[in-house]
């Protein structure tokens, strides 16, 4: 039996998966972001037991976080809860559940969920992306996940879109992620409009098909911005399809207009590539973090 966690900035979501891939239990739990780090693990720890009673088991665990282990520190780098960076997860969970662990990003947890027995299941190179607040990325190849030796591949999210453009929380500028993340598409509103009008990233949307010029204008650029993007993935790994998954993932614009985008960029006369939306919503993080151990390690 497999265990997976899914360590959010607001809920720590934790499944226990069957060799068949049926998940036979689920708990969720609030984050203890604010009780800092010790505490993250505590819960962590709280919650790997408790899934253990429930089936009568020792399980292996495998972990999806925001941000990634440093391949020469070993400790969290790029996470968005920050009391993680710097912090030797792997390590101190290992010492406090007496097992190995394995942890990866949330973006590759998501990629090698939808290419195991997901959307993207039918294919041996999956080019997984996360747009939501953030944007992220991971590769499989052949259901097995290709991170790189410094755990950095399918970070496509931190490449320039916008030479000297908008400042991403990277320290870069014109980041793809500054450009095509929920929070990116409501600055687009904010410097098209120039209202100071609170709105989300759904409402641009929303009011975009209800016929709103200023909204349709900033989702055509949306879309522009995620043609570009996405044709340098695929000129430079050309995989066999690509999976979106996040909140942006529902526009669904981006399976037509956004589609049309990628011709004008990619190296050749068409675009082969199936785009494809997820089949397991926001639980891909989570069952992707329990497949990181092998179905067969029972």
């Amino acid at each position: 039996m497999r265990i997976g966690i899914d360590l959010g900035g607001t809920k720590i979501e934790g499944i226990v998966m069957d060799p068949s891939n049926q998940v036979l239990d689920t708990r969720r739990i609030p984050t203890p972001v604010r009780q800092g780090y010790k505490q993250i693990l505590r819960t962590i720890e709280e919650l790997v037991h408790s899934l253990e009673t429930s089936v009568g088991l020792q399980c292996t665990v495998g972990i999806g976080t925001p941000g990634a282990l440093s391949a020469t520190t070993q400790t969290m780098k790029n996470s968005n809860t920050v009391c993680l960076n710097g912090k030797p997860l792997k390590q101190d969970l290992e010492e406090m559940l007496q097992r190995e662990i394995r942890i990866e990003n949330d973006a590759n947890c998501f990629a090698l969920s939808e290419a195991t027995d997901g959307a993207g299941q039918d294919y041996r190179v999956v080019f997984g992306v996360i747009m939501g607040t953030g944007v992220g990325g991971g590769i499989v190849i052949g259901k097995q996940l290709h991170s790189g030796p410094q755990h950095i591949a399918g970070e496509w999210g931190h490449n320039t879109l916008v030479p000297n453009g908008r400042d991403c929380y990277c320290g870069r500028k014109g980041c793809v992620e500054a450009y095509l993340s929920g929070p990116g598409l409501v600055k687009q509103w904010i410097e098209q409009s120039g209202s100071t009008e609170v709105v989300t990233a759904q409402e641009v949307v929303q009011r975009a098909q209800s016929k709103d010029v200023i909204c349709q204008s900033v989702m055509d650029q949306y879309f522009g911005y995620f043609g570009q993007a996405i044709a340098s993935v695929i000129n430079i790994l050309d995989p066999d399809a690509i999976v979106l998954g996040g909140g942006m993932s529902n526009v669904n614009g981006l399976y037509t207009k956004g589609v049309d985008q990628i011709r004008h960029h990619i190296f050749n006369d068409d675009v082969k590539t199936p785009i494809l939306t997820n089949c397991h919503g926001d639980s891909s993080g989570v069952r992707g973090a329990a497949q990181l151990w092998p179905s067969t390690d029972e």
